[in-house]
């Protein structure tokens, strides 16, 4: 995710507490500069060696670090959902801005926060989210700047590396000012990196219809001319706003900030399916390991991040639920790399 030398102290710690013995903490790192680490193993290293390198994490089972969408657990209180992560066998853990804001709300500390996720060996990729953070007028925008901005340091403050953009209010395509909504977000990331040393990743949704697809997004973020553009593309989302799954392969893998992963089942029909009805990845009909081989090919090397929404799930033990979400997204990823 990070070059050594860029990464900050607190995610290092976290990190270096979920490498597995097969490997040291810095042969991970460098795996995960940009799928160039294979290249620095000697030629007499054994077959076994190179795959250790190419998947430090799960126990060599995964190339990528495997995250918790706090949502996927929604009714447990935050604490809960950090230890649930952990002891689930989760690398990470991706909470919300409205739960950070009511444990700070109760008289949680969030810097006592990251000290919890950190000590359980996770670390935080994202946080969701910049609400309205793209509206379409300059008085909607600066209305909305101190809650953007606090949203940032609540992010900050737990030590998220990205925390995702969402261009609300919903507007129509044809109504989205393509070089409006690219000049916020640049401003979001000069704003976030300089201020709060978070970068802020442009996220897509099909309720969205201004902001519903692959493109639209990487429009957004290519148009924003800025290095550190990125979005966070989600297997259900490509699914139900019609965006395919071709796309992934002509993007760079530095240019996606996380990678929301689920699946969806046959019925009800697409034109039907909710939230609600994401699944277990696995348990649909996405083509969930055509997705990970195109995003071992581009080189991407963050996180492949658990995002269900099903209140079936959210009836049953939440560790057992964390579990199964676990297990069956690093199976996944196991028959895909195969």
């Amino acid at each position: 995710m990070h070059p050594a030398g860029s990464m900050n102290p607190g995610l290092a710690h976290a990190w270096s507490r979920r490498m597995k013995p097969t490997i040291d903490r810095r042969t991970a790192l460098l795996g995960m500069g940009g799928g160039l680490a294979a290249s620095s193993i000697t030629h007499t290293s054994s077959a076994k060696a190179r795959e250790s390198l190419e998947r430090p994490f799960q126990n060599g089972r995964s190339p990528w670090p495997i995250c918790l969408d706090t949502a996927t657990i929604r009714p447990v209180p935050l604490l809960e959902k950090v230890r649930i992560a952990a002891e689930a066998g989760f690398d990470a853990i991706e909470p919300w801005d409205g739960e950070l804001r009511d444990f700070e709300r109760e008289g949680g500390s969030l810097r006592d926060l990251r000290t919890r996720i950190e000590d359980a060996g996770l670390f935080v990729p994202s946080v969701i989210g910049l609400w309205n953070a793209i509206p379409p007028t300059r008085e909607g925008w600066d209305a909305g700047l101190a809650d953007t901005r606090d949203r940032m340091r609540m992010a900050s403050t737990i030590g998220a590396e990205h925390i995702q953009v969402i261009p609300q209010p919903q507007r129509p395509w044809p109504e989205f000012d393509l070089a409006w909504a690219s000049a916020r977000y640049r401003d979001l990331l000069v704003m976030g990196l300089a201020d709060y040393q978070i970068n802020p990743a442009m996220v897509f949704v099909q309720f969205l219809p201004g902001v519903a697809r692959l493109g639209q997004a990487a429009a957004i973020a290519l148009d924003a001319d800025h290095p550190k553009a990125r979005i966070i593309p989600d297997v259900f989302h490509m699914h139900i706003g019609d965006s395919g799954f071709s796309g992934l392969r002509h993007l760079q893998g530095d240019f996606i900030a996380i990678f929301q992963f689920n699946d969806a089942p046959a019925t009800p029909a697409k034109i039907d399916l909710k939230d609600e009805h994401r699944v277990f990845p696995g348990d649909g009909i996405l083509p969930l390991e055509q997705c990970l081989r195109d995003l071992r090919d581009i080189g991407y090397r963050r996180c492949v991040s658990l995002e269900l929404y099903n209140p079936a799930y959210w009836k049953r033990d939440p560790l057992e639920v964390a579990m199964e979400g676990r297990k069956k997204t690093v199976k996944v990823i196991e028959r895909a790399l195969a």
